[in-house]
């Protein structure tokens, strides 16, 4: 148990705190709705180039670029990333409170939990980092942010091990993604007394769809993390844009790489369904 005058507790207030406060919990669903722009982007892109329709297959970075360079869309863009903001403060929140209720006992599970959600902190605190170097005017990001990171931890000791544990890890965290897709989950974060059985009918396909598309993406990312370990090779990585590509390449390629398409496109829809009907709770008192 936490002492009341721990750094922890004393860490846990303020935050708890915030929680408490109307602006807090617009800015989390505007959070999900960007999230679901961003995702919808990369998945018409993807569909596009899988559909011979143009388009192309990118990462999220690669969606902020294709925001910023329509009509006002450098005022669309800051508007999504007071929002990708707005995620990473609830990231941040889930990582210290438990404002699901899930259970303050730190066993595996929950531990497990909490650093994934601190991992999405960061990630998307990167991406709020692009969208602001876009606005100015500046280059948003060399798109190789992964291959990066795997040559900085194969510079380490026991690199390739360090390298090739984390593919195991974004592989079970897609394979997690399937899971939850399959036992739709995700229901339980929803306000479902809210919504007609209309709405939570499709709020459960496209969220199955959209996660399970996820899913394939997370383990195509992760195998290729192990293969960069295992060959001490960076530039074996893949990105997210880059898993979508290699899709393209397989056999039914393009029915491959559209199916995964229109699930991403599910999932921002499913996003923006979060949005509105996520519950957004107070940390514990």
């Amino acid at each position: 148990m936490t002492q009341p005058n721990s750094p922890i507790n004393s860490i846990k207030q303020p935050v708890r705190r915030a929680t408490k406060q109307p602006w807090f919990e617009r800015l989390a669903r505007l959070g999900y709705a960007a999230k679901g722009l961003v995702y919808f982007i990369v998945g018409f892109l993807a569909a596009q180039a899988a559909f011979g329709a143009g388009g192309r297959t990118t990462n999220t970075s690669g969606a902020l670029t294709t925001i910023v360079i329509q009509p006002f869309g450098k005022f669309l863009l800051f508007i999504v990333t007071i929002g990708i903001i707005g995620y990473v403060l609830w990231r941040i929140v889930q990582t210290i409170l438990d404002p699901e209720h899930a259970g303050e006992q730190m066993n595996a599970k929950r531990i497990a939990q909490r650093l994934g959600y601190a991992f999405s902190a960061l990630t998307y605190c990167g991406l709020a980092l692009t969208a602001v170097k876009l606005i100015m005017g500046s280059e948003g990001g060399n798109g190789e942010a992964t291959e990066d990171w795997t040559e900085l931890f194969l510079a380490q000791p026991l690199g390739r091990w360090l390298v090739g544990l984390a593919g195991v890890i974004v592989i079970s965290v897609g394979f997690y993604y399937l899971y939850e897709a399959y036992k739709a989950k995700f229901r339980r974060h929803l306000k479902l007394s809210q919504m007609n059985h209309f709405e939570q009918t499709w709020a459960v396909h496209l969220g199955r769809f959209g996660i399970a598309a996820r899913g394939i993406v997370f383990a195509i990312i992760g195998l290729f993390l192990i293969l960069a370990g295992k060959q001490s090779d960076a530039s074996q990585t893949k990105g997210f844009g880059e898993a979508l590509a290699i899709l393209a390449q397989q056999p039914f390629g393009s029915w491959l790489l559209g199916i995964v398409a229109l699930g991403l496109i599910a999932y921002g829809i499913y996003s923006v369904i979060e949005a509105r009907y996520r519950q957004i709770v107070r940390g514990k008192s």
